[in-house]
């Protein structure tokens, strides 16, 4: 998601460098170059977990994982469940052992629609706050998909991938907008490859240089998606879009629209502005109703012609969640400890800022989302079920939702669409890595493939709140106290051990310290927080 209430940024800007792209205040120290996990070791091994390898199989075990430096080596069933594990046939001692036992270990999850905002965009949060958040539950490689700066992410890229930082996986897609001619946007997307790009996301520009710019990405090798700007997208559906090579689309603009049957163009008021945003997110909840009928011939068509093409479809459900019901996600359990203030005041309503479009949203709006969701949610089952490729992406930091919970809450998005659990983690794995050219190196529990795992104590297939920071609500049986349980206890990127239990306390202390700093009360939920500490 982008802010339009900004000009384009022009092309001279994209390219300055990483120094002038840092945010403002943001420095490397605040990063901490050390990075805090343990590892990687030339043989870690993983005793007695179950495995939901994330091809879509059931979960199996309990099983030994072994792992040398950054690879998975050997997987090995040791026993059945509940039964005692004989020592005997296990795979031998490590340098580092994990005792998992009866916990459940899957790949890592990826993010395939992620930003990573800096203090001047009016967040006021840092990278480490987004990236601890990130591998706190779970995410091992996240797509950075423009609006980040384009040097700033190759920056955090190149210090991820060679582990100096506490992060995620990196991958950098610029934005392709604001372009001025076909000359130019072959140039750009020549600049982008040669300063390591691994794709560009592209948005609305004029027909002409929208369609120059994919087709000099597919000469060159760029994976490409979009976010289909309503502004352009009566010029270029996702019907002309993928015909030239488009390889993903964001959200779901562009795809309504490719099903209208009686019109040409979304049925806007005739007072309608784009940018307000009030009348963009208001209007844009109207607009799965418009198109063709489910299992209709042209619902069919549009649908056969995108799975002919192996076009891959990112939802990104949890970005206008609150738009069908605002009450719920701005009450969320994880604000009042895990969201930054300044991201607080950032979500609250402004005719400046992205995605706070709260002035006077309605029930009517809720009920429009709400319909929305439902046409929107079966095409996409649909097309899950018939073969296409769903990822999951989560575009956080915007419209209440938050770094690595937004994440997880596409998981229960994605179940409430008509997902199988396993069809889920499917998405958030090994789709991801086939929608980013990666899966001969991530996104299943297999041999051979970078040890990037995720270590949860309770079963995410039974209950995917247990994945939230937050963990989730349960009955001791034997205690008979209700108990909250679950969180990601372990997150293994390339590797490398991190403690989520204990990056979610650093996050809690950043929280409490920005409260502090802005005369807030630390103990207070942030919706009531504005009194001064001393009271």
């Amino acid at each position: 998601m982008r802010m339009l209430h900004r000009a384009a940024v022009t092309i001279a800007a994209m390219f300055l460098t990483s120094t002038s792209l840092l945010a403002d205040g943001e420095t490397k120290a605040e990063l901490r170059d050390a990075q805090e996990g343990e590892g990687q070791y030339g043989r870690l091994v993983l005793r007695g977990g179950y495995i939901i390898d994330g091809t879509g199989g059931p979960a199996y075990g309990p099983a030994d994982v072994v792992i040398e430096n950054n690879r998975i080596t050997e997987i090995k069933v040791v026993g059945t469940p509940d039964s005692p594990i004989k020592p005997e046939g296990r795979p031998a001692k490590g340098d580092r052992e994990l005792d998992v036992t009866g916990k459940y270990i899957l790949p890592g999850f990826i993010d395939v629609h992620t930003h990573i905002h800096g203090k001047d965009f009016g967040q006021g949060v840092s990278p480490e706050y987004i990236f601890k958040l990130w591998l706190a539950h779970g995410v091992t490689t996240a797509r950075v998909v423009g609006y980040s700066g384009f040097e700033r992410t190759l920056d955090f890229k190149r210090r991820s991938a060679e582990n100096k930082i506490t992060a995620p996986r990196l991958l950098a897609y610029p934005e392709f907008d604001g372009v001025g001619s076909v000359k130019e946007a072959r140039e750009i997307i020549q600049r982008y490859k040669k300063m390591g790009a691994d794709g560009v996301k592209f948005l609305g520009n004029p027909k002409k240089i929208l369609l120059a710019g994919l087709d000099e990405a597919e000469k060159l090798g760029l994976r490409t998606t979009m976010h289909h700007a309503q502004t352009a997208v009566t010029d270029a559906n996702v019907l002309d879009t993928s015909a030239r090579g488009l390889d993903s689309m964001e959200h779901w603009y562009g795809l309504p629209e490719a099903m209208f049957e009686d019109r040409l163009i979304q049925d806007y008021p005739s007072d309608y502005i784009y940018t307000d945003e009030m009348d963009r997110f208001g209007e844009a909840g109207k607009l799965w109703k418009q198109a063709a009928k489910p299992g209709s011939d042209k619902w069919n068509e549009v649908m056969d012609t995108l799975l002919e093409r192996d076009f891959a479809i990112n939802p990104t459900f949890t970005i206008y969640v609150a738009s069908r019901d605002l009450m719920r996600m701005s009450r969320a359990v994880w604000h009042d400890e895990y969201t930054m203030p300044a991201l607080w005041d950032f979500y609250r309503p402004s005719e400046v800022a992205h995605g706070s479009y709260w002035f006077d949203w309605t029930t009517e709006h809720e009920i429009e989302w709400k319909k929305n969701y439902k046409l929107w949610m079966q095409f996409i089952n649909d097309y899950k079920n018939r073969g296409g490729k769903v990822g999951v992406g989560s575009d956080t930091g915007y419209i209440y939702s938050l770094y690595g919970f937004g994440y997880i809450q596409e998981f229960e998005l994605l179940q409430e669409a008509g997902f199988h659990p396993l069809e889920v983690i499917r998405s958030a794995t090994y789709i991801g890595a086939q929608e980013l050219g990666m899966e001969d190196e991530i996104g299943a529990v297999e041999v051979g493939k970078m040890a990037d795992l995720v270590v949860v104590d309770e079963n995410p297939l039974h209950n995917f709140k247990v994945l939230y920071g937050t963990g989730a609500v349960k009955l001791n049986r034997e205690t008979g106290l209700v108990e909250r349980v679950g969180g990601v206890r372990w997150t293994i990127k390339d590797g490398i051990i991190y403690d989520a239990f204990k990056l979610r306390a650093d996050v809690r202390e950043m929280v409490r310290e920005a409260k502090i700093e802005a005369g807030m009360n630390p103990d207070k939920p942030l919706a009531i927080a504005n009194s001064p500490a001393s009271e």
